[in-house]
């Protein structure tokens, strides 16, 4: 069942993204016709009988993931050998995508985990803790709003906002994170704050 929600992501994407998210929804839904596309996070997903996979769109690239990729096989490599991102596998161009009977049978076996009802085990391992970078642990001395916010942030929603800013590839990119970074806590929000209602 096809969302209005997802038509309007699609169409508000850049120009280079429209046709790779056009071809994996058609893909899940010849695979599996009673699927159901939902919002999830600010971005389309697709369930039948639990989440099956998801889709979305950034500046240069899309990202396109099964929620039970850990059990899938993956025969051609599709996710082994390509750049991965938050959301799943990086695509920049329909090039990078498998043929369609591949992709097919990607989403075969992950709507068929879901019939299954398998589950995927949670991870033993503890990260460990994270590392405040100097540049932020100046900024935050400067803000005490912000200082309180972060402190009381779990380790995991710390660790949000340090690889964020420790992922920026340019100094200025950098610093425009730490700016907006330190306005967020400072109003009391986690890096994800826009999609917690989602």
């Amino acid at each position: 069942m096809k969302n209005p929600a997802v038509d309007a992501y699609i169409a508000k994407s850049a120009d280079f993204a429209r046709p790779i998210l056009k071809r994996l929804r058609a893909l899940m839904h010849k695979a599996c016709p009673k699927v159901e596309e939902t919002m999830k996070w600010g971005v389309p997903h697709f369930e039948y009988k639990g989440v099956i996979a998801g889709m979305a769109a950034f500046k240069q690239h899309t990202a396109f993931g099964f929620w039970k990729r850990r059990l899938m096989k993956d025969p051609a490599g599709f996710f082994s050998k390509g750049e991965s991102g938050m959301g799943g596998r990086k695509i920049r161009s329909l090039d990078e995508l498998p043929s369609d009977t591949v992709l097919l049978g990607y989403i075969r076996e992950a709507v068929a985990l879901n019939e299954q009802g398998a589950k995927v085990p949670r991870s033993t391992r503890r990260k460990p803790p994270v590392k405040t970078p100097p540049y932020l642990t100046a900024a935050l001395k400067k803000n005490a709003k912000a200082r309180k916010t972060f402190e009381g942030l779990s380790p995991s929603q710390q660790r949000e906002y340090v690889e964020w800013l420790i992922d920026a590839k340019q100094d200025a990119t950098r610093e425009r994170r730490l700016a907006t970074a330190i306005e967020w806590m400072a109003q009391g929000k986690t890096r994800n704050w826009k999609y917690q209602n989602c």
